[in-house]
């Protein structure tokens, strides 16, 4: 089976004898034919259909395109597929006879060219199939006679991609994956992140031993019918695809001519760059939210890092990786399951809430004062590492930051208002924090603390028994309570950062690590500086001192741990 895209003259000279005796057109060279598909650029700007290959090309909206083929004996089986890509396309399908003897009257002489041109291009030829959509569509005939075989292309709504496979020997071909009897994908497992999905092998690997792989595509709108247009749906432009070299798969249109027929100006209606930079201009399209991952010859598959309570579309092709061709199985698609539903937080006026938040979670807590106030104070103590705290007064968004350590906001109130707080936990690990609402602006149950939390150790006063430290108070008189516990020498700095809990008070320690409690201030707060010097320490040996800070209403905070060591030696 041969197929063109000459210039109609030459397909003729290559059609037709030029003496008067009859002649078949040869079949199908195998060994020549192997050599073809092997060297794409054979087809290159062609619109011949080779014989057992599939060959992919471009439409222009509204502008038809034609291909040929040649079946030479009758009774032939034949099989043409065509895929539609990024938008529905008409094909008709129609064969019309060749001239079987020169019509020279009997002088041997050939027909002049025009004369042969005249005679097949004049004949309507008889339609043999035809279609309108988007679907893989097939053409199969178990005995179609001989003749020269007409396909005509045209997409209405866009320019497009599409793929054509012809041949003549349907039933040792097989190049597209056969399906199973049931070819539909089934949801097997459905979470509020994960999918798991599982379907029946192809018989291409399961019986035929070909070698078959899996390709999964997720998307948010809607089932792919071919893998064709799901490469569409990626391209980054919705007009173009990655321009196709000549001898690759993607290789029957001439990149060098594009947009440029010589026929017509319809490149020139189009608006295409002339320049060595191909395409036309377009602004940047959003990212396609669309995934695809090929599992090689597994049929079952969890997709995971979807969005709770979110349809996804789910769809499988099986691709024979010696042809690169591919088969869609019945797509399928699922929701998943909702966030389990956040229970809201009463906060209480003028009472300390404690709030566990899970790594990248989040927790709401509503506020509701009972009274009409002027003002609302909010007092939060962040345990660990840094959360998010959104506050909203009836819908209305009044604040939104990062809080660490101890910190305070007055917002303005307003009569019947109604707070809603959403914390947002740290990427890192779990968070835990104390929070506070009142409309009492003296109602303060955390301690103020400096912006400096550190403890500072002097190396020149270390002693074989007793270390001295130094840390930052406030203007405000409150009680501080230091305590010392040995560690062993390889106590690091990670070690250190993982007892770092802030909220963790005095009552968690042992009496036995209590070195003393006093209460200090400064009025001037560059002289808000206290020292204390550790002793009844042994020789050598490695302590982590803390130092708790404790409020008014009893609740304290832990100042930033510090990793002191004695001298071995005095």
């Amino acid at each position: 089976m041969l197929l063109l895209r000459c210039p109609l003259p030459l397909l003729l000279l290559l059609l037709l004898p030029l003496d008067s005796r009859p002649q078949k057109l040869p079949t199908r060279d195998e060994e020549l034919f192997q050599m073809q598909i092997r060297d794409k650029a054979f087809f290159h700007d062609s619109s011949v259909i080779p014989d057992g290959a599939e060959i992919s090309s471009y439409l222009f909206r509204d502008t038809p395109k034609r291909y040929f083929f040649v079946v030479e004996e009758d009774n032939t089986p034949l099989a043409v597929t065509v895929t539609p890509c990024d938008a529905p396309l008409e094909w008709k399908l129609s064969v019309q006879e060749l001239p079987e003897e020169a019509s020279g009257e009997g002088s041997g002489d050939p027909e002049p060219l025009e004369q042969q041109k005249q005679q097949i291009t004049n004949e309507e030829g008889t339609e043999l199939f035809s279609y309108k959509g988007n679907d893989v569509e097939y053409f199969v005939s178990s005995s179609s006679p001989s003749g020269l075989y007409q396909l005509d292309l045209l997409s209405t709504e866009k320019d497009t991609h599409f793929k054509v496979y012809a041949t003549t020997t349907p039933e040792s071909d097989q190049p597209y994956p056969e399906l199973p009897y049931d070819p539909r994908i089934d949801v097997t497992s459905l979470g509020r992140t994960t999918v798991t999905l599982a379907w029946k092998p192809s018989p291409t690997a399961s019986l035929m031993r070909q070698p078959i792989q899996y390709c999964i595509v997720i998307n948010k709108e809607h089932n792919f019918k071919s893998l064709c247009a799901v490469e569409a749906k990626l391209s980054s432009d919705d007009a173009f695809m990655m321009a196709p070299k000549p001898g690759l798969d993607f290789s029957p249109f001439d990149f060098a001519h594009f947009g440029f027929p010589a026929d017509n100006n319809s490149g020139k209606e189009r608006g295409f760059l002339k320049s060595s930079k191909l395409g036309r201009q377009t602004s940047p399209k959003p990212r396609v939210d669309l995934h695809r991952v090929c599992i090689g010859n597994k049929n079952i598959f969890t997709v995971s890092d979807l969005k709770p309570d979110t349809q996804y579309y789910f769809d499988m092709f099986a691709v024979n990786t010696n042809t690169n061709m591919s088969t869609a199985y019945v797509g399928t698609f699922a929701r998943t399951k909702e966030e389990a539903k956040q229970k809201t937080v009463e906060l209480k006026d003028g009472k300390v809430t404690d709030v566990f938040i899970k790594r990248k979670g989040a927790k709401f807590l509503r506020f509701a004062p009972v009274s009409s106030h002027q003002k609302v104070t909010f007092s939060i103590h962040s345990c660990l590492d840094a959360v998010q705290i959104q506050v909203r007064r009836d819908g209305k968004l009044l604040m939104s930051q990062s809080v660490e350590g101890v910190q305070q906001f007055q917002l303005r109130g307003k009569a019947k208002a109604k707070y809603l707080i959403r914390l947002k936990g740290s990427k890192k690990g779990a968070s835990m924090l104390k929070i506070l609402a009142t409309t009492r602006p003296n109602k303060q149950s955390f301690p103020s603390l400096p912006e400096d939390t550190r403890i500072k150790a002097f190396d020149k006063l270390r002693t074989c028994s007793s270390v001295t430290v130094a840390w930052l108070g406030t203007q405000e008189r409150n009680k501080f309570c230091i305590y010392k516990r040995e560690v062993d020498d390889n106590y690091n700095e990670e070690q250190k950062k993982r007892e770092q809990n802030q909220c963790l008070g005095p009552d968690t320690r042992k009496k036995s690590e209590k070195v003393l409690c006093k209460y200090f201030h400064s009025q001037n707060i560059q002289k808000a500086v206290t020292t204390e010097t550790i002793r009844g320490l042994l020789p050598g040996k490695s302590y982590l001192l803390d130092v708790y800070v404790i409020g008014h209403g009893g609740h304290s905070v832990k100042y930033q741990s510090k990793l002191v060591k004695t001298r071995k030696f005095c």
